[in-house]
């Protein structure tokens, strides 16, 4: 009976420990880079899937304490190493889960006072009651994180066909409201380093947004390295000017127009607006895109899982040595001399791709231009932290960015 009993405590330990031990390796994660590529999506994920690994933590250490009650209460002796090791593991898993929940109040209380501080301490009410009706109550629900956040029904129009350069198709899709109307619009340009995707990332955030009264254009642009800048450039441009003569038609106020980009999208969304002959937009929005790319290439993070060097040659055709002038015309910071339309940065601090201090100066030279500008700062967050829609830092982001587009869309 004695040894019947040691080896199902055997086994119960061993179960706690593989616990343990799963849930200390994904949740070092969130303080860990990536080193490599193929690692990168444990570093954006582990961060934006906390509440559940807190759960998996949870479980873990319950279960350790069971093991441990377990084989005192029926053998009467002390603790064995193994249970001590880990009880060990599991409290510095549950304590690394906890990192971005516990930093969250702090992190929505300093990017409230950036939206007060750029836009005014009373910036809401200059929502219309409309608009302000359909935003998010709080900045993170922790029921969402679970279960996700609900998925609205639009009137959704795919591939829609803008230009062809080059004998290439482009194409759009377009997010709408179930009712017909004229609504202010979000053109979206996805990420990808330049080189992939398509209007189709991101599908959920633009459904949210046009649920909530935008007429959502997500476009297509041509890829490096078979074609190089200026093309991607082109093509958004091109896009904006099919949107306004096609306006009326798509449901569109051409007064009341936002870019709202991703990484390499996020750097053509600033270009785009900040252009001195830009088709005229009331603001534009960057997440996680790069600013200055000759200072990219020449400091790049550490480490390194994109290879951020190769990434910028394939699409500027090589180094700033060898093409200084594509890579100033390339680099948003270069066309920061004069106020420009109100901007909304946000940027994760453990970005490994493009690091968040290039935000801060990118955020620092607008302002001194008497531009309108804000930084969002996600502590734990990695780039492309809003691949998981539901997860903390998208959730905070989404509740800023809504806001900031229903004011400067109003």
């Amino acid at each position: 009976m004695i040894s019947r009993i040691n080896h199902f405590r055997e086994v119960f330990t061993l179960l706690a420990l593989l616990l343990s031990g799963v849930g200390l390796f994904l949740s070092s994660w969130i303080v860990i880079p990536a080193p490599i590529f193929s690692l990168l999506p444990l570093g954006v994920g582990v961060p934006e899937l906390s509440p559940w690994l807190v759960v998996l933590n949870a479980i873990a250490f319950g279960t350790t304490q069971g093991a441990i009650a377990f084989g005192v209460s029926l053998l009467g002796g002390r603790n064995s190493w193994l249970q001590r090791l880990t009880l060990g593991v599991t409290l510095v898993g549950l304590f690394l889960s906890l990192l971005p929940l516990v930093q969250l109040p702090a992190t929505d209380k300093k990017m409230a006072v950036a939206m007060r501080d750029a836009l005014g301490a009373d910036y809401l009410k200059a929502i219309p009651h409309q608009m302000q009706s359909q935003l998010r109550l709080h900045p993170f629900i922790l029921a969402d994180a679970f279960r996700g956040i609900p998925r609205d029904e639009v009137r959704y129009t795919p591939n829609i066909q803008f230009a062809a350069p080059d004998r290439v198709p482009l194409t759009l899709d377009i997010y709408r409201p179930l009712q017909v109307g004229q609504y202010p619009a979000i053109v979206i340009v996805y990420g990808g380093g330049w080189q992939s995707g398509s209007p189709s990332a991101h599908s959920d955030f633009s459904r949210y947004m046009a649920r909530r009264g935008y007429t959502v254009f997500a476009i297509a642009y041509r890829h490096a390295p078979r074609y190089q800048f200026p093309a991607q450039l082109d093509d958004v441009r091109a896009a904006l000017t099919f949107i306004q003569q096609h306006a009326t038609e798509y449901e569109t106020d051409i007064t009341r127009i936002a870019l709202l980009g991703r990484s390499a999208g996020g750097h053509l969304a600033m270009l785009a607006a900040y252009q001195p002959d830009a088709l005229p937009v009331r603001a534009v929005v960057n997440y996680y895109g790069p600013f200055n790319l000759t200072q990219g290439y020449k400091e790049p993070p550490k480490p390194d899982p994109l290879n951020v060097r190769a990434v910028l040659e394939a699409f500027l055709g090589g180094s700033p040595d060898e093409r200084p002038e594509q890579y100033v015309q390339a680099s948003p910071i270069s066309y920061v001399t004069r106020p420009l339309p109100p901007t909304l940065l946000v940027h994760g601090s453990r970005d490994h791709i493009v690091e968040v201090r290039f935000a801060q100066n990118m955020y620092k030279r607008l302002c001194a231009t008497g531009s309108t500008a804000i930084l969002l700062e996600i502590p734990w967050a990695e780039h492309a932290f809003d691949s998981i829609f539901h997860g903390p830092s998208n959730q905070l982001a989404l509740y800023y960015t809504e806001r900031f587009l229903a004011w400067v869309l109003k």
